[in-house]
C-alpha cells in the first residue's frame, strides 16, 4: 500500500445524477447521497492504497459505517453533475470520522459526517486499523 503526497487533504470525485437516482418528483431521492458518499469514500481510499477488498484478503479486517450524519440543502436532478468531497476530520485507532459534501458547482447540496469502524470481517468485533492502512490514511 503506498500513501498520497497529502491524505488530508479534500478528495474530490465527479460523479453524474442517473434516472435509477431519483425519484417521483425528479429529484435525488435522499438515501442516494449515502450511496454517492460511499463511492467518493471508496475512490478516496483507492487513491491512497487501500483496496477494500484486498484489505479484508490479507488482513481479514473491513471497514463499516458505525454512524451517519446527513443535511440536505438543494435538491440535485438528472443528469447533474456532482462533486462529492471527502476529508478526514479525524482517525482513531479502530474508526475515523471522514466530512463529506455534494455539491453542484458552487451550489452545496447536502453534507455529512460518517464514522467509519474498523472490524473482524467474520466477527464484526472492533479491530484496530493494521499499520499500513493507518499510514496510508494519515
Amino acid at each position: 500500500m503506498h500513501a498520497a503526497a497529502n491524505p488530508s487533504a479534500p478528495y474530490r470525485h465527479r460523479l453524474r445524477v442517473y434516472w435509477e437516482d431519483t425519484d417521483a418528483g425528479g429529484v435525488v431521492f435522499y438515501a442516494n447521497y449515502l450511496k454517492f458518499f460511499e463511492r467518493a469514500r471508496t475512490e478516496w481510499l483507492r487513491e491512497r492504497g487501500v483496496g477494500q477488498q484486498q484489505m479484508k484478503d490479507d488482513t481479514g479486517h473491513m471497514f463499516v459505517v458505525a454512524e451517519s450524519r446527513v443535511r440536505y440543502a438543494r435538491p440535485a436532478r438528472l443528469d447533474d453533475s456532482l462533486e462529492i468531497s471527502v476529508e478526514l476530520r479525524s482517525c482513531g485507532r479502530a474508526s475515523m470520522l471522514i466530512a463529506q459534501q455534494a455539491w453542484r458547482g458552487s451550489e452545496l447540496l447536502a453534507e455529512g459526517e460518517i464514522r467509519i469502524g474498523c472490524v473482524d470481517a467474520l466477527t464484526f468485533r472492533p479491530q484496530r486499523f493494521p499499520n499500513p492502512i493507518l499510514q496510508a490514511l494519515t
